[in-house]
């Protein structure tokens, strides 16, 4: 029985071993570290030894043998013996029957090997569709239980910028989880690790932001700027008027009641629409796609967009206006549309002509995508306050930041001395500690180099082989941080229903066993409800062949979906 025991144990590690790493000479190495361990352990010694044991041919097959549903035989046995010592019986796998071997052993180890819905005792975003299981990751590559290697083409939501199973992040996380301090109550406690992280983030402006509040995801960053946004005009006077904020239509900056407010994508909004803030007013997206006029040049397309928003702030009264907020960069609402040169500028100096806040939402498009650490550094200009996040932690730790301008910060010192807010897993170490070890690889391993060569290639070439596709409409983005956009006819750039589900008939087709790849799809691209885009968003890691690997996956599954259709 507790030779079964023991078996079994390093039968199952072997398995997991073999998913993970695909390759049994890691586990052989693995069975070789117990080497001097096994005579202390009660195996039989084998007849060749001279013991009672059976025999330890390689190949020899016993009515005890486990067997898989194909009859094979599951397992040989190896002799290993030191001088003067008995020969062990252990039972190894062959190479060949390693993958075999590998979905009998699931049923025993982790069940079905896909589906996780109906029966699930999470409440994911989908309680009807199954998702493959994900029991491993390293470099650009996930490994499900069913034994595929999936090449994460979008980097889960634009997050795992450096990739899964990076080393010097890991290790930065056992190191922090070693001090024994993974949380502290920020009401009470300040940590070296947070403080490195914010000077850190700082330098990356140039000296040109002050501070930094660190929160767990995104759609909290956002929160705290909604607020700080408007305690920054009341620490200046109790009585302000100002109350109300401007926004894009096609915009998604949050799944939180003030985050979703400020958001323009109506079908994540429809639900909810009673509980949102009413003092929060669209104008339209920087969308030349789908907005800029016949021969309209970027100069007269950006004054354009600058004149609706110095109209809204004449409707509104511009002494009633926080600030205006917008993405550089618009991410999952519209699929990597980014501004047109000199946009951002012009936005800015509506806003400080009356003397309102410029608000960045950076947490899907910021900390290198685009090919600089912060998206408004390409167009050299400063918000007033930034937000940031995915990227921040690579996935390796739920963070997100808000960054804060001098004259903020000021306002808020002489005034209260504090900010009105707070949250319990703000400031944490332990996400400091990650977030600190994955900019500094950015910075340390020259990726921004990386991402705005290989951003240039991959656009150039994804247009080449997809842009006179008749059900591509638009090929956009900047960095490694590239949009899709699919329509009915070029001509006419009509949309498909939404019942048709086109970019989730790409993800499906993507992520299928054939093609083993992830691609981020959305909809609601033209209207908030109409329109499907997918978002290609590798991580920073990636090489010129991965790029090509990527466009020749994407090209095929593009085709084959739209084949199936007609």
């Amino acid at each position: 029985m507790q030779n079964n025991i023991i078996f079994w144990i390093m039968l199952i590690s072997g398995k997991r071993m073999c998913d993970i790493f695909f390759s049994w000479e890691t586990v052989l190495v693995m069975f070789s570290l117990g080497y001097f361990l096994l005579p202390s352990l009660p195996f039989t010694p084998c007849r060749h030894a001279g013991g009672q044991g059976e025999p330890c041919s390689p190949r020899e097959e016993t009515s005890s043998s486990p067997r898989g549903a194909s009859g094979i035989n599951l397992y040989s046995r190896l002799a290993i013996s030191s001088p003067g010592e008995a020969s062990w019986v252990i039972p190894v796998k062959s190479i060949r029957e390693c993958r075999r071997f590998s979905n009998s052993v699931r049923r025993i180890t982790v069940g079905k090997p896909r589906s996780y819905s109906t029966d699930s005792a999470s409440f994911g975003r989908h309680l009807t569709k199954e998702y493959p299981n994900i029991v491993g990751g390293k470099g650009k590559f996930l490994f499900t239980s069913d034994s595929r290697k999936i090449f994460d083409a979008s980097s889960g939501a634009a997050v795992s910028c450096l990739g899964h199973g990076n080393k010097r992040i890991n290790m930065a996380i056992r190191k922090q989880l070693k001090t024994g301090t993974t949380y502290l109550a920020s009401t009470f406690w300040v940590s070296a690790v947070v403080e490195e992280l914010c000077n850190k983030l700082i330098e990356g402006t140039e000296g040109k932001m002050a501070r930094v509040y660190l929160t767990g995801s995104g759609s909290e960053a956002m929160e705290a700027a909604i607020k700080l946004a408007r305690q920054y005009f009341y620490e200046i006077d109790k009585n302000t008027v100002r109350v109300n904020f401007i926004a894009r239509e096609g915009s998604y900056h949050g799944n939180t009641i003030g985050a979703l407010a400020i958001s323009g994508h109506l079908a994540r909004r429809a639900p909810y629409t009673p509980l949102l803030m009413k003092n929060v007013y669209h104008i339209s997206s920087c969308n030349p796609y789908r907005q800029r006029k016949e021969g309209e040049s970027d100069a007269a397309f950006v004054a354009r967009k600058a004149a609706e928003l110095e109209a809204k702030f004449q409707e509104l009264g511009p002494e009633t206006v926080i600030g205006f907020i917008a993405e550089p960069v618009v991410g999952a609402a519209l699929g990597c549309v980014p501004y047109v040169p000199g946009y951002l500028k012009a936005m800015r100096d509506v806003c400080h002509k009356y003397g309102a806040l410029f608000i960045l939402d950076e947490v899907m498009c910021g900390m290198g995508r685009t090919g600089t650490l912060h998206a408004w550094q390409a167009e050299n200009i400063v918000p007033d306050i930034q937000t940031m996040g995915k990227g921040l932690g690579a996935g390796y730790q739920p963070i997100a930041a808000m960054m804060i301008s001098p004259k903020i910060v000021n306002v808020v010192k002489e005034g209260s001395g504090q900010f009105i807010h707070g949250q319990t897993y703000q400031s944490m170490p332990i996400q400091a500690a990650a977030a600190l070890e994955v900019l500094r690889i950015i910075q340390e391993d020259n990726l921004l180099d990386n991402v705005t060569k290989l951003g240039v290639y991959f656009e150039q070439a994804l247009k080449a082989v997809l842009g006179d596709h008749p059900n591509v409409g638009n090929i956009r983005g900047q960095g490694l941080f590239l949009g899709i956009e699919f329509v009915k006819a070029k001509e006419s750039k009509e949309p498909f229903h939404l019942n048709m589900g086109i970019a989730s008939k790409i993800l499906d087709m993507a992520i299928s066993p054939q093609f083993n790849m992830t691609v981020y799809p959305g909809t609601g691209t033209v209207d908030g409800v109409h329109g499907d885009h997918i978002i290609l968003a590798p991580p920073y890691i990636i090489t010129k062949k991965d790029v090509d690997h990527i466009i020749k996956v994407v090209s095929s599954v593009v085709h084959l979906v739209f084949n199936h259709i007609k």
